[in-house]
Formats: structure tokens, C-alpha cells, sequence
């Protein structure tokens, strides 16, 4: 499954959404209208009552918010996102270039392990080639050495097919984790930019004028969770790539024998399942947009749980394959 095919998809999902909030363009300049005439007829009949000079100055507001409302799709949306884009090209570079340095040094490493396997004198191991000409080397005479072979084949075989599967499960959790964020990111942005204008609209009306700064503040904390999920997976990265590098500084001993572990690897996936899912609260602590929380909240707990069922499951799979491979 290619993951990142994934993420581009919700990308131009939201990119395809964004036309919509046309369809409320029309009904939120009726509710604006109206409360534009509220707005300004209140407060000139207010100042007429007193016998005070109007201020024309405040009452501009409502007019302001209507053609914000007007133009929404290029006024507001697309301010805001050309203003956050720069910050998520210069995330996205960041994690690039994390990822480039994890790939050469994980060649690096899978290079190294291979000679250190030529050092042991033992390539027959991890290269098939290796094994089966050696095994035609082997006569009747040798059968003894040819099932030393065998048996250490096939147990480190065993071995290495376990390790795998425990790997590809927890790397398939934690890109899963980062999918179930970036989908609920689209369709948090979504909702705000189709139900924008009547967000704008109800501003206008003494008592929702909050509503204004509130959804530019949620808009603008959601929009954050892709440049901070970034960050998130350049800072796994950069571990990965401190960890290769001191494997390979390892395996550049010649007296060092390569065991094939992932143990740490997996660790840091774990971490990286749960970490996922504090993003919303990391990008509360960046723009503070209240009514948020129940949100966040929710996708904590989720965390939680994912972790635990995580670990719950690579201990029961850990443990039925180790009795199976004791008792036989």
C-alpha cells in the first residue's frame, strides 16, 4: 500500500471541496444583510436617543464582513492559505531531507551486515546464491555439515520472517496513524471552508462576534496539523538516522556479529503511533482556538488505545510464535 498516494488523495479531495462553500455564499449574504440592518439601526437609533454624534467608523463593520463573505473562496481562503503554505513547503523539506539521510544510511547498513556476514564466513545465511552453491559443493560425505546448513538456515529463516512480520505490523499502524489524522485534518478543513460564510455571517450579530475570530483560529490550528506531523516524523527520522549511524559504526568492526534485531526500531514505532495523535493538541499550544478540546480529546483516548492494542498484540503474536518454536 503506497501511503503516500493516500495523503495526495485527501490533498486533492480538499483542493476539489474548497468551490463548495459557493453553494452558502448566497444564504449567508442573506443572514449578514439582515443583521447588518440590525447592527446599524440600532446603533443609530442608540446615538439619536442620546443626542450624541453617530460614529460612522463602527458601523463599516458589517460591510467589511459582506464582502468577505462575497468574495470568501479568494479573500479568506485563499489569504490564509497562500500565508500557511510557506510554512508547510518548509516542513515538508525538512522531513525530505530527514528521509533521503535514513535511506542511504539503511543501505548503508543492509551493505555492511552483508559483509560481516562474509567476514563470519557464513553469506550462505542471507544470499541465496551463496547457500544453494554451496550445498552443491557439499558431497554424501559432508551429510552432517548439509544438515548443519539446513537447520541454521532454516532457523535463521524463522527468525528473520518473525522479526518481519512484527515490523511490517507496526509500520502498518503507524502510517495508518498518520492517514486517520490527515483525514480527519481534511475534513475538519472541509466543514469550516464549505460552512465559512455563514460562520462570517452570524459575526455580524451583536453577541456572535467572537464567531469571526474563533473560526479563524480553528482554521488556521487544523491547518497546522500537517506542518507539526511533519515535524513529528522528521524528529522519528532523525533518530532512525542516529541510530544507523551508530549500527553502522558497529558493523564497521570486524569482530562485530550482526543480529539482525528491531527491537529499538519498533519501539520508536510505537512512540510514533501515539505521538500521532497529540498533534491536534500540539497545534492547540501554536493557536489557541477554543472548542476544541472535546476533539482533541476524543483523538487522545484514541491514542491510548491504539497503543495498548498495539502492544497487546505484538505481546500475544510474540508469544504464541516463541512457545511454538520452544515446543518444537
Amino acid at each position: 500500500m503506497n501511503f503516500d498516494n493516500l495523503h495526495q488523495i485527501l490533498a486533492n479531495l480538499y483542493q476539489e471541496m474548497l468551490p463548495l462553500c459557493g453553494n452558502m455564499i448566497g444564504v449567508a449574504k442573506g443572514i449578514a444583510g439582515l443583521g447588518a440592518l440590525f447592527y446599524v439601526a440600532y446603533r443609530v437609533w442608540q446615538a439619536l436617543s442620546r443626542a450624541e454624534p453617530i460614529d460612522v467608523f463602527p458601523l463599516l463593520r458589517p460591510f467589511a464582513i459582506g464582502l468577505c463573505i462575497m468574495f470568501f473562496p479568494t479573500l479568506v481562503l485563499g489569504t490564509i492559505n497562500a500565508v500557511m503554505s510557506p510554512i508547510v513547503k518548509g516542513t515538508n523539506s525538512i522531513l525530505v531531507s530527514q528521509t533521503l539521510d535514513m535511506k542511504a544510511y539503511q543501505k548503508q547498513k543492509e551493505d555492511l551486515e552483508y559483509e560481516a556476514r562474509v567476514r563470519e564466513g557464513k553469506a550462505w545465511l542471507v544470499d541465496d546464491k551463496v547457500y544453494d552453491q554451496k550445498m552443491k559443493e557439499l558431497g554424501i560425505t559432508d551429510a552432517g555439515e548439509v544438515v548443519s546448513m539446513w537447520g541454521e538456515r532454516l532457523w535463521y529463516d524463522i527468525k528473520m520472517w518473525f522479526r518481519q512480520v512484527i515490523r511490517d505490523f507496526f509500520e502498518l499502524l503507524f502510517n495508518a496513524s498518520a492517514l486517520v489524522i490527515d483525514t480527519i485534518r481534511t475534513f475538519f478543513l472541509v466543514v469550516l471552508a464549505i460552512l465559512g460564510p455563514i460562520a462570517f455571517a452570524f459575526s455580524v450579530y451583536d453577541g456572535f462576534q467572537s464567531t469571526l475570530t474563533q473560526w479563524i483560529a480553528r482554521y488556521i490550528s487544523v491547518y497546522l496539523w500537517l506542518p507539526i506531523s511533519d515535524i513529528f516524523s522528521s524528529i522519528l527520522a532523525r533518530i532512525q538516522v542516529l541510530m544507523l549511524q551508530q549500527d553502522v559504526a558497529l558493523l564497521q568492526n570486524p569482530n562485530y556479529i550482526p543480529d539482525g534485531s528491531n527491537g529499538v526500531y519498533i519501539v520508536f514505532l510505537i512512540i510514533g503511533i501515539i505521538g500521532y495523535f497529540t498533534i491536534p493538541s500540539v497545534a492547540g499550544w501554536v493557536i489557541q482556538a477554543g472548542g476544541m478540546g472535546n476533539a482533541t480529546s476524543a483523538i487522545n483516548k484514541t491514542a491510548g488505545k491504539a497503543g495498548a492494542i498495539a502492544g497487546g498484540v505484538a505481546g500475544a503474536t510474540a508469544g504464541n510464535v516463541g512457545g511454538r518454536l520452544i515446543g518444537k
